[in-house]
């Protein structure tokens, strides 16, 4: 743990993240206006009162209370997607890649079949088919539709370990399958799961937003992407109405940023190589030496790294 550096990046990032979840979480509390309360007319401009910060929309609702609504709900389905998403995926990758032989092959071919529908294909049609459309329906079709390529991902990971000799021994101790890929294999797996539901939680918002554009989002709530719809439809980009599609806009693009800022750099916490080439370059001369036994750790890239001397300037 000495060499870990939480670099300025990491917290950047882990501070627009809190930022969004404030916004988020104790947005409503402060605002204290119902969103689809009528406070004003059509596309009012901003005004000095809270409610009033960011004028109305085009229904007269305050836009800063769909805002911070809005975005508890993008939250809310992007943390249910990911979890969904990363537990299916990475349950049947670490089957596949621990017991191999014909499971191996079954779940492999379900998920190549999976990666060659276009999800976003599948959501639309599972969005139209179904009759409830809530934040918590929308979140799950979104999980249950993103899963493949972690799936993949943790697959050929865990069929690396199992090869290894702690997973031989545990074998022959008489643990049960059960138990050495939660106590033996998954804790190899954890910097590349972490990373992986945090782009997880980001496509899911993303993919919100876009069927929300399309007219399928959770009704009976706001979200950014509904928000969005309704300032399209009612034509704010043309009459110069900005309070209603920039907030939302920018709030997307706050989310996303932040968390792939995020995923970036547990990157280059968890990755040696990266950490180990920053020493390198701040040493005065020579190799920078490696420590010897740790745990191999995993990339964002899906790759298992081993760690080899880094010669300080890069060469």
């Amino acid at each position: 743990m000495k060499t870990v550096n939480l670099t300025p990046r990491f917290w950047v990032a882990a501070s627009l993240v809190i930022l969004t979840l404030v916004v988020g979480l104790i947005g409503p509390f402060v605002v204290r206006t119902d969103p689809d309360s009528v406070i004003g007319g059509l596309y009012d401009k901003p005004a000095g009162t809270l409610r009033m910060l960011l004028g109305t929309d085009n229904e007269g609702q305050s836009v800063l209370a769909n805002l911070v609504y809005g975005t508890r709900t993008s939250l809310l389905v992007g943390l249910v997607a990911g979890l969904i998403a990363s537990a299916i995926g990475l349950t049947l990758g670490l089957i596949a890649g621990y017991q191999g032989g014909w499971l191996d092959d079954v779940i492999s071919g379900l998920t190549n079949v999976a990666l060659a529908i276009p999800s976003i294909v599948l959501v639309i049609l599972l969005g139209i088919a179904l009759n409830d459309r809530s934040s918590l329906s929308l979140a799950l079709i979104i999980g249950v539709t993103s899963w493949p390529w972690m799936a993949r991902a943790v697959r050929a990971q865990s069929t690396s370990i199992r090869s290894r000799e702690h997973i031989d021994v545990a074998r022959l101790s008489g643990a049960s399958w059960i138990s050495i890929l939660t106590r033996d294999v998954l804790p190899y797996l954890l910097s590349y799961v972490v990373m992986a539901f945090v782009l997880q939680v980001s496509g899911a918002i993303l993919a919100e937003a876009a069927l929300s554009l399309l007219g399928l989002g959770p009704s009976g709530t706001t979200s950014l992407g509904v928000m969005l719809y309704w300032a399209l439809q009612w034509g704010s980009i043309r009459t110069g109405a900005w309070w209603a599609f920039l907030p939302p806009t920018v709030m997307l693009t706050l989310i996303a940023f932040s968390l792939l800022l995020l995923q970036s750099s547990l990157d280059e916490v968890f990755n040696p190589r990266l950490r180990r080439g920053k020493l390198a370059k701040k040493a005065k001369g020579g190799v920078a030496e490696v420590p010897a036994a740790a745990p191999t750790p995993i990339g964002a890239t899906g790759i298992i790294e081993t760690p080899v001397p880094v010669t300080a300037g890069g060469n």
